[in-house]
């Protein structure tokens, strides 16, 4: 492997500690800005549907740019954002940040992995998206339960700071260590994506993050009323969520080298709908309150975030084979994301406003199975044909 490619997985680090960063701390910051719980986890929401707008915009934009440069951007700006948004004054004040936060992440996220694929061997392609996906999850078990853990102790506020200090250490280390990569070459026939082909592999993405985000950033809540953990206990759980993506990427960086399928996919999904089914266990007080609660809690955590991550670096691989690592299709994967997580976080939201803590992973489990239905007649059997201009 690439040593290089260990830096792009800090850029994804830094990105996916700054998106969740105060998800642990989101009954507090409800409460100290006078809003509820589920109008605070609409800070995600804008967040996400400011990436998925405005990614496939600084895509075609940017497109020639040398991705390097496009990293630095996004991790500057979002070094700025970040450190906005802990003096921000209001609720609405800091909607408006994290909108624009949504940018950042738009602009470093694919160019991170359109870099990583570039400077990996191409039968080490699907290791070495893996390994920039492992950002994420070094997120949830080291950067975010961190941002728990000194928001507890210091406020909401602090988490912020901590997001915008990983952000400077990823800036500090891309600027040092990551060589110049060159945008991908345009393809031939003006550069069109075959949409026919990769169109099941943009709806999986979002099936997954949809149904994983109507749970995720409710987690706080999740821990409290089925495991009886509040404050900087949270962050023990979301920890987990780091156990499992490890779990998952290293399943699904293996499935990716060896070109896995539509039955891979599948079985991600299946493993989802039974977590969302132990989280629904757990906020029905299905065990004694206690360490038998909170290992049911862990364990939905955990089989969630390895179906998660067992699924994307086999979809990102399928999605560079077909399209030459086509900029634009790794922004229009970051968009569909995005849209996925929107739509989860909303209808997470309203659950809870609608029904209580234990209809979100009811919510949870209805998009689970929904999408497993539809991918089974959907998703293709076999791999798309590599088109020849890709070749």
């Amino acid at each position: 492997m690439n040593p290089r490619i260990y830096v792009l997985t800090l850029v994804t680090f830094a990105f996916g500690s700054g998106a969740f960063i105060f998800a642990g701390l989101l009954e507090t910051l409800a409460a100290d800005l006078h809003v509820t719980t589920a109008v605070a986890g609409q800070l995600q929401t804008v967040f996400v549907l400011t990436s998925a707008v405005l990614g496939p915009v600084a895509a075609w934009l940017f497109g020639r740019v040398d991705r390097k440069y496009m990293v630095i951007a996004g991790l500057s700006l979002g070094l700025v954002l970040h450190l906005a948004c802990a003096m921000t004054p209001n609720f609405p004040t800091l909607m408006a940040l994290r909108a624009l936060a949504g940018l950042a992440g738009a602009m470093s996220g694919p160019a991170a992995s359109v870099a990583a694929a570039s400077l990996a061997a191409p039968d080490r392609r699907g290791s070495a998206l893996a390994m920039v996906s492992g950002g994420m999850t070094l997120a949830f078990v080291v950067g975010i339960p961190i941002g728990s853990v000194i928001g507890a102790m210091f406020g909401w506020r602090s988490t912020f700071l901590v997001a915008a200090s990983l952000s400077a250490l990823a800036l500090t280390a891309v600027i040092i260590f990551l060589p110049r990569v060159p945008a991908p070459p345009k393809r031939e026939g003006g550069g069109s994506l075959p949409l026919p082909a990769i169109w099941p592999f943009y709806l999986t993405t979002f099936l997954t993050f949809a149904a994983n985000m109507t749970l995720n950033l409710y987690i706080a809540p999740i821990v409290r009323v089925g495991a009886g953990v509040t404050g900087a206990g949270v962050g023990a759980f979301q920890a987990m969520i780091g156990v499992g993506s490890i779990a998952g990427l290293w399943l699904g960086a293996r499935a990716a080298d060896r070109s896995a399928g539509r039955g891979w996919i599948l079985q991600g999904f299946a493993i989802q709908a039974t977590a969302m089914s132990v989280h629904f266990a757990a906020t029905h007080h299905a065990l004694p309150p206690g360490w038998p609660s909170a290992l049911l809690v862990a364990l939905g955590i955990f089989l969630a975030a390895t179906a998660l991550f067992s699924i994307t670096p086999v979809i990102q691989s399928r999605l560079i084979q077909a399209t030459g690592g086509a900029p634009v299709a790794l922004a229009l994967n970051g968009s569909v994301i995005s849209m996925g997580q929107a739509l989860g976080s909303a209808v997470g939201g309203a659950a809870l406003a609608a029904y209580g803590v234990p209809a979100i992973p009811a919510a949870a489990l209805a998009m689970s199975l929904t999408a497993l239905t539809t991918l089974t007649f959907l998703f293709p059997r076999a791999p798309a044909a590599i088109p020849q201009a890709a070749a």
